[in-house]
């Protein structure tokens, strides 16, 4: 139920072990477009699984709620669940979902909540469906663990699975639906629903708090003249810290982190607890994602009025075309209200910048097109074709030499040989 990230994937990569899927959606040209094989996100790889699994007959599109339902022996919940203004997650679609569920099933079935839902939900979910079911069914939380730009790769080899199950049945379906993506030893692990609710949002917002940690220390590097990236090696290689999530930057984006932080900070408050760390991290990656700008500004000398500022990257990340909560939006924003304005590229997410911003940036062919009478440059997404660039073509390029590399993708001292005025994240220059 629902194709939109989550259940595209989930759908494409259970279909490719045999399983017999259909995605529903009520997004009728959504769905007619994905009949013609025309996927509505960036994700490498989810293309051809959706076009060979539609060809062989195992993966198949209807906006037939209804007879979806009917023909389900699991049907997995995976509809947006969008912050409301006060951080909580908004569970009408979850909800509206499960009453159909109820009204529609035709057998004993399982019930997989798959969006990112708060502690409590799945309960929410079993009393909806209740109401309307005229057959057993058995809840089931299966938190999804996708990163962006690899989510089919997460999905057909995961490090784990996590199943929040109260029942021998369900634990018996969904054991045996996991089983062709564990043969090589990853653990199924299996808990109580709560626990399984609890544990997604705990894995973000460990993850954002070691992003937010780590531009905080880099930030801090910068005042006492220290180098980030060597302070990164340095506690990376303690095995009790792991180098994951320690790269510095803009700021954490995308669907998942900054609403599931939300979320969890909320969840603490309406029992009466508090989370303060998780409270800092989202201060923090607020204020992170303002850094560019702040770089920028003293790079041109407290003027950024009539400037025209090339954009690398819009994308929260590389290898998606995801804009929720992008860094480069802020970037954006504060340009344009200082006067300046933009040309972008993205070798993803173009389509998506027009869809939000219209006509207020301008868009380039291809990055090297961006820096054409520019007075600057951004780097602002760390896909692969910006790491190893012209850098004579660049300065040849810009009007003035000035590039504030948000990503720490080239080496300062190179940076100011080659003539350039470099800065970059919590690194000395």
């Amino acid at each position: 139920m629902g194709s939109g990230y989550v259940g595209l994937v989930v759908g494409a990569c259970l279909a490719e072990t045999g399983n017999d899927v259909i995605c529903a959606d009520v997004d009728a040209a959504k769905v007619e477009a994905l009949k013609q094989d025309v996927i509505p996100i960036y994700e490498p790889g989810l293309e051809q699984l959706v076009e060979r699994n539609q060809k062989q007959g195992r993966l198949e599109f209807t906006t037939d709620v209804a007879g979806a339902i009917a023909r389900a022996e699991v049907v997995f919940i995976a509809v947006g669940t969008p912050p409301d203004e006060d951080g909580s997650a908004d569970l009408r679609h979850v909800l509206a979902v499960a009453e159909q569920i109820g009204r529609h099933m035709t057998r004993e079935i399982v019930v997989v909540t798959k969006s990112t839902v708060p502690v409590g939900t799945a309960a929410k979910v079993q009393r909806a469906v209740a109401a309307h079911a005229r057959y057993p069914f058995h809840m089931c939380s299966n938190p999804e663990f996708l990163k962006e730009g690899a989510a089919v790769e997460d999905f057909l080899k995961p490090d784990r699975v996590v199943l929040g199950v109260e029942s021998d049945h369900a634990r018996s379906v969904m054991a045996e639906l996991y089983a062709p993506f564990v043969r090589t030893g990853k653990p199924i692990i299996f808990m109580d629903i709560a626990s399984a609710e609890m544990t997604k949002y705990a894995a973000n917002a460990m993850l954002a708090t070691r992003i937010s940690f780590m531009n905080e220390v880099a930030n801090l590097c910068e005042r006492v003249g220290a180098d980030v990236d060597l302070v990164r090696k340095g506690i990376g290689s303690d095995s009790r810290i792991g180098q994951s999530f320690l790269f510095p930057g803009p700021g954490y984006g995308g669907s998942c982190f900054p609403k599931d932080v939300k979320a969890l900070v909320r969840t603490a408050r309406d029992v009466g607890a508090s989370l303060r760390v998780l409270e800092s991290v989202e201060e923090a990656n607020e204020r992170q994602k303002e850094r560019l700008f702040e770089k920028l500004h003293a790079a041109l000398g407290g003027e950024a009025a009539g400037a025209r500022i090339a954009l690398w990257g819009l994308a929260f990340k590389p290898n998606t075309d995801d804009m929720r909560e992008a860094p480069a939006l802020v970037l954006i924003e504060q340009l344009l209200a200082a006067g300046a304005t933009v040309t972008a590229h993205d070798p993803a997410a173009m389509d998506e910048a027009r869809r939000r911003l219209g006509d207020r940036i301008a868009f380039a062919e291809s990055n090297y097109d961006a820096l054409l009478e520019a007075d600057a440059l951004v780097v602002v997404t760390d896909w692969n074709e910006y790491r190893h660039p012209d850098f004579a073509r660049i300065k040849n390029s810009l009007r003035r030499p000035i590039v504030i590399d948000g990503r720490n993708l080239y080496d300062p001292a190179k940076m100011v040989a080659l003539g350039f005025t470099y800065d970059s994240i919590g690194r000395t220059r």
